[in-house]
């Protein structure tokens, strides 16, 4: 997704916080004031207050052991985040569901993992979930790529669930980005992964023609 749609991609740094500040803000912190804590090692002041959780959160992204792939609309010419999904090694993100099982029957570990995404509520509908994951997934790629899983919902053809449940997307969805279904994990949750190669790096016109010479 590239400006040109209106759209565009930015990590979730110190510099980028107050976008999503807002955009989990409008929507009251998120699944009950969680401002996407969830997965994180857990902590005495993780799930107090909804206010603690965005405190926590802004100090993880200050961090840096807090990341996550923006969607920014800037058609209005004011900047807005508008969805996004949360990504980290699994240091970073070890509080996954199903974690005993996941544990248990685990082949790998994976150098990242996508645990959760989301989209505003203007905008569902709209293919930004997916777009908000390669989000994710190009980032990963920029700071040298590897091993991504992801633990996406198996959702029956025809039936419609709420975004509540959706939070990590569902297996086609992961299946058109590129992911392999690995085996399930819980009830209608599975374990998928890519590998994701780096990021090439940009080389400049005048190191290109020195090498050249």
């Amino acid at each position: 997704m590239s400006a040109n749609d209106g759209y565009e991609i930015r990590a979730l740094t110190p510099d980028t916080w107050e976008l999503f500040e807002g955009l989990a803000g409008r929507h009251n912190g998120i699944f009950s004031g969680c401002w996407c804590t969830w997965f994180h090692p857990d902590c005495a002041e993780r799930g107090q207050t909804s206010e603690g959780n965005r405190a926590l959160k802004e100090q993880w992204v200050r961090d840096g052991i807090a990341h996550a792939a923006l969607v920014i609309d800037s058609s209005t010419g004011t900047d807005e985040a508008i969805a996004w999904a949360e990504y980290g090694t699994p240091e970073e993100l070890p509080g996954i569901h199903h974690r005993k099982q996941y544990e248990a029957e685990a082949d790998l570990i994976p150098d990242y993992r996508i645990t959760c995404i989301f989209v505003d509520r203007r905008y569902r509908r709209n293919g930004l979930a997916e777009a908000a994951a390669q989000g994710a997934i190009d980032l990963i790629a920029q700071a040298g790529g590897g091993v991504v899983e992801s633990y996406p919902h198996e959702v029956d053809p025809g039936k419609k669930m709420s975004a509540s449940f959706l939070y990590n997307g569902t297996r086609r969805m992961y299946e058109r980005l590129g992911f392999d279904y690995i085996r399930p994990k819980g009830l209608k949750n599975c374990v998928m992964r890519r590998t994701v190669k780096p990021a090439a790096k940009r080389t400049s016109k005048k190191s290109a023609g020195a090498k050249a010479r």
